[in-house]
């Protein structure tokens, strides 16, 4: 007995001294009551037989400031309800193009889906702050002040929680059944919310997160140091407020552990579908390749070509790649088929480099997208297509390296589910020109 009283005081005074883990904080904030939690159904619309549900939502009080939503649920025709339920996490509120492309979307899926708006609330705080803004500016005072409810990503996060519980509440009373799981998505900081949400509650079956590329961030910030010569523009403002470099108190690498979903990778072993534009100006064009080996599950990527940060925005074609994805990787989910597997090596023999994809099933189709730059810098450059040789389940492809300036390339394969064409992509692998790398 005295052994077992020590081992137990013991323990107790490590429990004491060792801080607690990140996620235990997020998931802490997460279940802390919300008194003004309420939600309503403040309205149905029908159009052609389309019915949208408009319902309001309160999530919680952060930091003294009431956070209000709309939420809302877009069932077409002849589309029954399903146990899962994609959600979109988005900011502002709900304009007519939202209602287009979540019937849309919903159709592709054949099954209702819910969008999330106002996450975060905003404009906030004295200065009337938002976006990146208003989020380093929550990270520093998370700095000054050492109060975890600062940093904003955890009522965006406890935002989407909320809304699963209204929809599973909704779902009940109005779609005769209550959602079971949740396809999350969301882009930029809704991607950023969805990764975290995904670690902090287990009704996420499956995560779409789209143009956040930049998971272990403390990687990512030096790569852009190497391969822009600075940090992004797009980052202003953390750089401004001093947060980037990414300080090195403990209060700083504290903040990193809470907010960067590298974090919580152990928590991530759900399928994840990363969809990231070419050309976005936020990260480095090979971002993916620091966290994508490390990442647990199942995962597949996306690059729409000759797109940036906003992924709907250029033209039909990358619109249609974008839905088309998110909803063929829904159907697998909600079905319990597999998706495809593939495997891929990107290799190079002198200025030669191949790239061998082993895909099960066989592709319908293949082909290989190729950029070059004057330097490791591609957010302006223009992605052509290559054809891709295949026999069966085997790709390959071969480009050269130029011999001055930087290349890169990643193959895209095609696929289809109950007659929807969707396409999936490999890695992107960067090389410099043979000159350059002599010089």
């Amino acid at each position: 007995m005295p052994l077992r009283k020590g081992l137990l005081a013991f323990a107790l005074f490590i429990s004491l001294w060792i801080p607690a883990s990140a996620w235990a904080d997020l998931e802490a904030y997460i279940r802390k009551p919300e008194p003004e939690f309420a939600w309503s159904l403040k309205e149905k619309n029908d159009q052609a037989g389309d019915r949208t549900y408009d319902l309001q939502l309160v999530s919680q009080s952060w930091q003294g400031i009431t956070w209000r939503h709309q939420l809302e649920v877009y069932q077409p025709k002849n589309v029954a309800p399903n146990a899962t339920m994609f959600l979109w996490v988005t900011g502002g509120s709900p304009r007519p193009a939202h209602a287009l492309i979540g019937m849309e979307l919903a159709r592709k899926i054949g099954a209702p889906v819910a969008f999330l708006f106002n996450i975060p609330n905003q404009p906030l705080l004295e200065g009337k702050l938002v976006e990146d803004d208003l989020v380093a500016e929550t990270f520093v005072r998370y700095l000054k002040t050492k109060d975890e409810n600062w940093p904003l990503l955890f009522p965006m996060v406890k935002s989407v929680v909320k809304a699963m519980d209204v929809v599973q509440s909704f779902g009940k009373e109005q779609l005769k059944q209550a959602p079971e799981r949740f396809i999350v998505s969301g882009a930029s900081k809704r991607g950023w919310t969805t990764w975290l949400t995904a670690a902090a509650d287990k009704r996420v079956a499956a995560i779409a997160p789209m143009v956040i590329d930049t998971l272990n961030m403390s990687a990512q910030m030096p790569k852009q140091i190497e391969a822009l010569g600075a940090y992004s523009e797009r980052l202003q403002p953390y750089v401004k407020r001093g947060l980037l470099p990414v300080p090195q108190s403990a209060e700083g690498k504290r903040l990193l552990s809470m907010v960067d979903p590298w974090s919580y990778r152990d928590r991530l072993s759900m399928p994840k579908f990363i969809v990231n534009g070419s050309n976005d100006f936020y990260w480095v064009t090979d971002a993916l390749n620091i966290y994508w080996k490390d990442l647990p599950g199942d995962k597949w990527v996306l690059y729409v070509p000759n797109t940036g940060h906003d992924l709907l925005r250029p033209n039909p074609e990358s619109f249609n790649r974008l839905l088309n994805g998110l909803a063929a990787f829904s159907r697998y989910q909600m079905s319990g088929k597999r998706m495809p597997e593939l495997n891929w090596t990107q290799e190079q023999t002198g200025p030669t480099l191949r790239l061998t994809v082993e895909a099960s099933p066989a592709p319908s189709g293949a082909r290989l997208w190729v950029a070059e730059a004057p330097n490791q810098d591609f957010r302006t450059a223009e992605w052509r297509e290559r054809p891709l040789e295949f026999s069966g389940g085997r790709v390959t492809g071969v480009v050269s390296a130029p011999e001055k300036g930087y290349l890169a390339f990643f193959g895209e394969l095609d696929y289809e589910i109950d007659g929807l064409k969707y396409q999936l992509s490999t890695q992107i692998r960067i090389t410099a020109g043979t000159v350059t790398k002599t010089e």
